[in-house]
């Protein structure tokens, strides 16, 4: 593992880095590696315990695993950087069930009694396996976590409808939390030029999923002029949809929890901010207040000068999505994905039947739409989000922190890169985005 590093390295501040990276190709992949995993025996580790109470710190473990085989169509990667999603969170905690139920259905050599987490992830080629043309070893690349089989016809319009899609490090094993990392060759995407590995590695996820969701025909199809109501502003998704909606000529209304949330969301240039940590939607555990729908609403329009929001950008689930129906105007668009405050959501039909709005389901991204927030990223047009960044052994903190909601935008793993700023190829492009690519760093 070391010679692979070494040999990574002699890219920083070569005259031809690409020519440097090439080395990796004579190189002999370790028979091991090291891998953040859950493992099977486990499983039952927090029953009878609340969501809340359940610490990631325990049961997610770095140790070795054996290195799999590449198969065809499929990748090994050398990652350098890589970042906890929510999903991680799931899977630590085995919640809503554990992952290795879904480790055992797909087989193909991803059932063992170990799981490696993780959804994201940049680092270099070290192996393509049989029919993968398009990449070759020592190609720096990033990883969106589309995982498909497209054996049926239904996933050939939209690779998200394909009946085997999954969720590569949630729903598949060898994630992107690791020294290494088994993807499938239609993951990955060139590494954008101007960002460190840990920088690269942290949009993936987060970003095609606020792609699809607001800007996709798949989604809520966003114009300019469109207001757009977004949960979790300054958070690891929303802080992509906030960039999304400002990018794209919409006007964001930001939701956050918090004054200095409030001040992170300023900074990435929009104007129109609650801090919901005076809002109260739920009554008690079964009855939601619609009086506080209707006083979320009153200052959403006074913030607007009297505009309901035409899409309401959704991924709380249950706490918040009875408001959600309830606020957007008529005729609009509430767009879900995930549910991190619980799945069951309730809401009054009346003013999503009477109103003609819309719900949309979303989940994740297809390669093109991943392929085209990443272009963004690399086009300097959106950033990184990137707030903390925890070495590999550190990794359980850093998911106990995203549990917690102690974090700002995403919270970045360190895999082999043996510190952070490094895998920068464009400086010049660097320089002029410097402080968007730092704003959740510096606060």
């Amino acid at each position: 593992m070391q010679k692979i590093l070494d040999a990574i390295m002699q890219a920083e501040g070569a005259a031809d880095p690409a020519a440097e990276l090439r080395a990796v190709a004579a190189l002999p992949v370790p028979e091991s590696y090291r891998g953040v995993v859950v493992r099977a025996d486990e499983a039952s580790m927090f029953d009878g315990l609340d969501t809340g109470a359940k610490d990631p710190r325990q049961s997610l473990h770095v140790q070795e695993v054996p290195t799999p085989e590449v198969g065809p169509g499929e990748a090994l990667i050398a990652v350098m950087g890589s970042a906890v999603n929510y999903n991680t969170v799931w899977t630590s905690i085995f919640e809503p069930v554990s992952t290795f139920a879904f480790l055992r259905r797909y087989g193909r050599g991803h059932d063992r009694p170990y799981h490696v987490v993780g959804s994201d992830a940049a680092g270099v080629v070290l192996r393509v396996g049989p029919g993968v043309t398009r990449w070759r070893p020592g190609d720096e690349v990033v990883a969106h976590c589309l995982s498909v089989e497209l054996e049926e016809a239904a996933g050939h319009d939209d690779t998200m409808l394909d009946p085997q899609q999954r969720i590569w490090g949630f729903e598949t094993n060898y994630g992107g939390l690791a020294e290494l990392a088994l993807v499938k060759a239609n993951q990955l995407m060139p590494k954008p030029a101007h960002l460190s590995w840990e920088e690269a590695a942290c949009p993936g996820l987060v970003n095609s999923t606020a792609y699809r969701q607001l800007v996709s025909h798949h989604g809520a199809r966003m114009k300019q002029g469109d207001t757009v109501l977004i949960w979790g502003a300054s958070g690891g998704l929303g802080s992509y949809a906030v960039q999304f909606a400002l990018n794209g000529g919409a006007t964001p209304i930001c939701v956050v929890s918090s004054p200095r949330k409030a001040e992170l969301c300023r900074a990435m240039g929009a104007e129109l901010v609650i801090d919901r940590s005076g809002f109260r939607f739920w009554s008690d555990e079964q009855t939601q207040d619609v009086s506080e729908w209707k006083r979320f609403g009153a200052e959403i329009r006074a913030l607007t000068g009297g505009d309901d929001p035409d899409i309401v950008f959704e991924h709380p689930g249950r706490e918040t999505f009875g408001v959600s129906v309830y606020v957007a105007k008529r005729g609009g668009t509430i767009v879900t994905c995930a549910s991190t405050s619980g799945y069951l959501h309730q809401y009054d039909n009346r003013y999503l039947w009477m109103h003609l709005k819309r719900i949309i389901g979303s989940h994740f991204a297809n390669y093109r739409e991943a392929w085209e927030a990443n272009r963004l990223i690399a086009r300097g047009r959106i950033h990184p989000t990137l707030s903390r960044v925890y070495p590999l052994e550190q990794t359980g903190q850093a998911a106990a922190d995203v549990h917690r909601n102690r974090h700002q935008g995403k919270v970045g793993v360190l895999g082999l890169a043996p510190a952070e700023g490094l895998g920068v190829r464009d400086p010049q492009l660097r320089a002029r985005h410097e402080l968007a690519i730092n704003r959740f760093r510096n606060r």
